[in-house]
């Protein structure tokens, strides 16, 4: 409880007794739904402030919370109900900045309304949306208690399954099953689902056992029909779930005499589970069929599949006029940096002869076998600076993948800076990856290639290349970066730009569509350990799900109805658009595949989050763009709520080709722009860019404070672009934290050195280890400054870890480009000052 004095207490005390004014009035007239509901809280202040008392209709009686920030209060509607509006009356300790949710089973949820700096009182919002359950999901607190509600109120009309409306169909007949075990080979668990009254599933002959079956979607549930074999269930449970982890039991069954049995349910879930816990006979728990009877009632559920959009140009060798499509799109997205245009060409599997396949900005150009060698372009892929008079340090937002090409003269030209990933190609030849003229260049990433000839950077500042091969490689700038990559040079940062690791620690390509037959599929590939070289053809251990199983993501599509279907168990595949949220995106089952075509952008207004993504197993996020809204966001991605600290080890979530802005097609603004609480995540090449061009640039304007922040354990970087923030680019809070190349620019825009002084520290370094960690190590750091408002800025230092035999840095820089501003130091009080206006990396091979 609060720790107040003796004289505190007695005067709240007295004040309940007294009727205080700060009391809310009573409600309106209409008795909302939630009134006498079941309700639950994450905590109470003490027994006498429960989670019933704020849906209990008494304005003189509350729920509080402990004095914490991430803490809640649901209640259970009783039936799915359309909800219309919330009234949340608080007492004087009140939710500053809060979400309210809604849930179809209590455990996966949808924001209907995200709160940010509520003065407390009577809180009115207006919102739509369906579920049973509703929750107040407290983020942070207006004073020193804990959260306290007079009433939370929910209004709108029930909407769940009608009686006398349960299908008589089995929705469970043919859908995969799964069993907590068999007992041979002839008895497994789709016996029970083939709706075959002679075959059946057994289980080992012990307590607990389970059988499963996965209806595809979360259903409305209303009747399970058991038909037990001799060898039954005494005691057992019916349970429901949306993500085949979190359970909910509908109904609990004791002193079972076995046979045929029906059973009256309420509740939804994608998945239904018989959970034996008793047996009635010494053999094991065996079924000869499970039924399951849905609500025919309620919206209809989300379909996946589908055609892939009009931004989605698919062809194959014999497509009439093919070069003409590629230079079409290619005029149109040459120089169209901040446009709004997206484009995604998908070649299906064979060889095209004689194209030269330009790529701008904001298309991808990936083929559609399920290895790179199957879909084969005699021709070139080309990314060059033409548009930008040979400049190609703005070669931003745009991909190849999959496939093989034989360059025409022998070298391919892939000129790009950040955010252009190069994966999985085979290019049978050289590779160039400076503009035509060797003008700048500042790039880039390779991963999953071989490269049969040698790479060139030439001009090119910066590489990191991962699990490839390559023929050779020439020359490099300042820091070529290489993981598990055979043919790679040695390691020489003394005098050179080279760091390699002879394997990759943890690595996992990124998901990737594919044509198996006529039908779309996406491969999901597996993890790896220790990766050196490419993982195809062999595609060991990858997963293959059939488009069936995605919602196709089209502009104009709405976050409620993106979230429906994550709710459902649909993975999404989001086309070449933009999509404008009015409420994060919520993905909170294990497993869950998010990925992009043609760089889809995301963008949050009004002041929402664009995508949490819940402390679960395996989530991949792959080819998207995160573009920040005019309304300051708290966060533009968070994996993981606060506190998160499940072990993911050996099933991380993976961030790969998800790049964020803030600012540059127009004013953005983010406290934190990725925040990342579960523990083993793999970012695998990103790009966190606040803009230094562009629309609605400013230091204020387009204001970002954090790129990047890490606060879950073993979390691992690989490929990190983090950019220009206001404050600190990277700050690493968790242990056992690892990067393999990180590439930074300070903000060009800052005003003066007072902006940027804090704690007697003259610039918020680029790259900051917290000092309360005991263990992490990075390899191929570079920050570099150009103060352009003021050069006559001096950063202390680039980089800032706390001195710990745990803590070791490797192969790092600062440099200062053309003499704009100044590094005092590489990290902490150490390493020689940047050199006047020469652009001459100052370097520590080793830290310390």
């Amino acid at each position: 409880m609060r720790l107040r004095s003796l004289g505190v207490a007695l005067a709240a005390t007295a004040a309940l007794l007294a009727l205080p004014t700060n009391r809310p009035a009573a409600a309106a007239a209409d008795t909302p739904l939630s009134q006498g509901r079941t309700a639950t809280a994450s905590s109470t202040e003490n027994a006498g402030t429960g989670a019933a008392l704020a849906v209990d209709g008494n304005t003189g009686t509350r729920w509080s919370s402990a004095a914490t920030d991430a803490q809640w209060l649901q209640v259970d509607l009783g039936a799915t109900a359309t909800v219309s509006r919330v009234v949340l009356q608080w007492e004087a300790a009140y939710g500053k900045d809060y979400r309210l949710q809604i849930s179809a089973d209590g455990s996966t949820w949808t924001d209907l309304r995200t709160v940010t700096g509520g003065d407390g009182g009577t809180d009115a919002h207006d919102v739509s949306g369906q579920g049973r359950y509703v929750r107040m999901q407290g983020v942070h607190r207006a004073t020193a208690w804990g959260y306290s509600l007079w009433e939370f109120q929910v209004y709108g009309t029930s909407g769940g399954t009608a009686p006398g409306t349960c299908d008589t169909a089995n929705a469970a007949q043919g859908a995969p099953a799964a069993a907590s075990s068999t007992e041979n080979a002839g008895t497994p668990a789709s016996a029970a689902f083939d709706g075959d009254d002679r075959t059946r599933w057994s289980s080992q002959a012990s307590d607990p056992q389970w059988l499963r079956v996965d209806l595809g979607s979360v259903r409305d549930l209303c009747g399970i029909d058991l038909n037990w074999e001799a060898a039954y269930a005494k005691d057992f449970q019916i349970q429901a779930s949306a993500d085949g982890q979190t359970w909910k039991t509908l109904r609990s069954v004791t002193g079972a005499t076995g046979g045929r049995t029906s059973y009256d349910v309420s509740g939804s879930g994608r998945y239904v589970r018989i959970n034996g816990t008793t047996r009635a006979t010494p053999y094991g728990y065996s079924l000869w069929e499970v039924a399951v009877h849905t609500g025919t009632t309620g919206t209809p559920p989300i379909q996946g599949g589908g055609d892939l959009g009009p931004n989605v140009i698919v062809v194959d060798p014999s497509t009439p006029n093919l070069q003409q499509r590629f230079d079409q799109v290619f005029a149109q997205q040459e120089s169209n940096q901040f446009g709004s245009a997206r484009y995604q060409f998908l070649l299906k599997p064979g060889t095209y002869n004689g194209v030269n396949a330009q790529i701008g900005f904001y298309t991808s150009i990936s083929g559609l076998g399920l290895n790179p060698d199957d879909t084969q372009i005699n021709g070139d892929i080309t990314v060059d600076a033409g548009w930008f008079n040979g400049n190609a340090t703005q070669n931003f937002w745009r991909s190849a993948e999959n496939l093989a090409v034989r360059p025409v003269n022998g070298t391919d030209r892939w000129a790009v800076a950040q955010a252009a990933p190069f994966r999985r190609i085979h290019v049978q030849g050289g590779l160039n990856l400076a503009p035509n003229g060797y003008g700048w260049a500042s790039g880039g990433y390779i991963a999953d290639s071989k490269i049969d000839g040698t790479v060139g950077p030439y001009s090119q500042q910066q590489w990191y290349t991962r699990d490839s091969s390559v023929g050779g490689w020439t020359n490099g700038v300042w820091n070529m970066t290489f993981t598990g990559v055979q043919g790679a040079p040695a390691t020489n940062f003394d005098t050179g730009p080279y760091t390699t690791l002879d394997t990759t620690p943890v690595s996992r390509e990124k998901p990737f569509l594919y044509l198996d037959g006529g039908d779309y599929k996406v491969f999901v590939p597996a993890k790896r350990t220790n990766a050196r070289g490419v993982s195809w053809p062999a595609n060991a251990g990858g997963t293959s799900i059939p488009l069936s199983r995605f919602y196709v993501v089209k502009p104009g599509a709405t976050a409620a109805t993106i979230n429906a279907a994550l709710a459902q168990g649909l993975h999404l595949l989001f086309t070449p658009g933009v999509y404008h949220l009015d409420r994060a995106i919520e993905v909170n089952r294990a497993d869950t595949v998010v990925l992009g075509l043609g760089l889809a952008t995301l963008v949050p207004d009004g002041g929402v989050d664009a995508m949490h993504v819940a402390d679960v197993d395996g989530v991949r996020l792959a080819g998207f763009l995160i573009d920040a809204g005019a309304v300051r966001s708290d966060a533009l991605l968070r994996i993981g709520p606060a506190g998160s600290n499940a072990d993911h080890a050996a099933n991380p979530t993976t961030m790969q080709d998800v790049f964020v802005r803030i600012g540059g097609a127009g004013p953005g603004l983010a406290t934190d722009s990725v925040v990342v609480n579960s523990d083993d995540v793999v970012i695998d090449h990103t790009w966190i860019w606040r803009a230094d061009h562009g629309e609605g640039v400013g230091w204020e304007t387009n204001r970002a404070d954090y790129g990047l922040r890490v606060n879950g354990d073993d979390v691992l970087t690989t490929g990190l672009f983090v950019e220009h923030f206001n404050k600190y680019d990277v700050v690493w809070n968790g242990e056992r934290g690892r990067t393999v190349f990180f590439q930074n620019e300070k903000a060009y825009d800052v005003p003066n050195a007072a902006a940027v002084t804090h704690d007697g520290i003259v610039g918020y370094a680029a790259y900051k280890v917290a000092d309360t960690v005991n263990e992490h190590e990075a390899w191929g750091l570079g920050s570099y400054c150009n103060f352009t408002s003021d050069p006559s800025i001096v950063q202390h230092h680039g980089f800032q870890v706390p001195v710990r035999p745990g803590v070791r840095l490797h192969s790092l820089q600062v440099i200062s480009l053309g003499g704009k501003g100044q590094y005092a130091h590489v990290v902490n009080d150490t390493g020689a000052p940047t050199s006047g206006t020469d652009t001459i990396p100052s370097k520590i091979t080793q830290f310390p």
